[in-house]
């Protein structure tokens, strides 16, 4: 791995178990400072498909940002579509200023295995979902920063202006697909993959690369988001890929390039080849085992 590598983490806000037991969270971010990881994350969702419990995103990340002083705060990804966007740039304008300017504000469409559920809760269309998120990325910037803003998806409406205004976190863009790339060209200071092997992050950094040249603008950054299950006390390789190959519906042969697994040098070797591919920060979400412990590990075999 290279020393420009970020690591990050993923909060427990999904409950596990029998009986969908939810992580302490602002133990959880505390233990994640001490222990040197740069990020910490939450994912957004109204209701999961599973119907497994999850915490709201919003409000997870606000509790991490006021127990540390370190780690930058991600959503992983945050689903525009599913609410006003004005309501959005506010709580994301407030979240700013009270965490210190470390917001990470990883945004998606909501293109997930979990159905039509949190669609149906909030009463949006889920086939209208790549317009939203469009038109959000557009005016989100403006209204974060609490410039005159009229609001694109709703014609005629006034100008709106938010207070206070803060500085506009960096977009990470969520998806793997065509539209993301695009997206995140268009819109993104970096692209944010879940999921997806080294051999496929390579590839799409070319691509951004040359988009970015003919654009004349930065070449976006890259976080990816997979799996981690470290050590003898969680759950085994065989284990995650066949969970990896079920959830994302990937040949098994595939699935398995994705995940850090294992003791300390096989997964020192998976984190390096997800930054030789071109991530200059990996994510992880913990397939199971104590999550106290499974950062822990994660921190040694990173340097941290």
């Amino acid at each position: 791995m290279t020393p420009r590598t970020r690591i990050g983490v993923f909060l427990p806000t999904v409950g596990r178990g029998p009986d969908g037991q939810l992580g302490d969270i602002a133990a959880c971010a505390r233990h994640a400072e001490e222990h040197g990881i740069d990020s910490v994350w939450a994912g957004d969702q109204i209701v999961l498909g599973s119907g497994a419990p999850m915490l709201d995103a919003m409000v997870a990340l606000t509790t991490a940002a006021a127990v540390t002083r370190r780690p930058r705060i991600g959503f992983g990804v945050l689903i525009l579509p599913l609410r006003p966007v004005a309501a959005v740039a506010k709580q994301i304008a407030t979240l700013q200023r009270l965490s210190g300017g470390r917001l990470v504000l990883g945004v998606g469409s909501g293109g997930t295995p979990h159905g039509v559920s949190s669609w149906q809760a909030v009463g949006v269309p889920q086939a209208e979902r790549g317009r939203l998120t469009d038109d959000c990325l557009a005016v989100l910037p403006g209204l974060v920063r609490g410039t005159p803003t009229r609001l694109r998806h709703l014609p005629g409406t006034p100008m709106v202006r938010l207070s206070p205004g803060a500085d506009m976190p960096p977009v990470l863009i969520g998806g793997a697909g065509r539209v993301a790339i695009r997206r995140t060209l268009q819109y993104g200071d970096g692209w944010f993959p879940s999921m997806t092997t080294p051999e496929a992050v390579a590839g799409v950094a070319a691509i951004l690369r040359q988009g970015a040249a003919e654009r004349g603008r930065p070449v976006p950054s890259i976080t990816t988001w997979v799996l981690a299950s470290l050590g003898t006390q969680a759950p085994n390789r065989t284990a995650v890929v066949a969970s990896l190959a079920s959830g994302y519906n990937l040949p098994v042969d595939r699935a398995a390039e994705i995940p850090i697994t294992g003791g300390p040098a096989e997964a020192a070797e998976r984190l390096a080849a997800h930054a030789a591919a071109g991530a200059d920060e990996v994510v992880v979400s913990f397939a199971g085992g104590d999550w106290f412990r499974q950062v822990e590990l994660f921190a040694e075999l990173s340097g941290c």
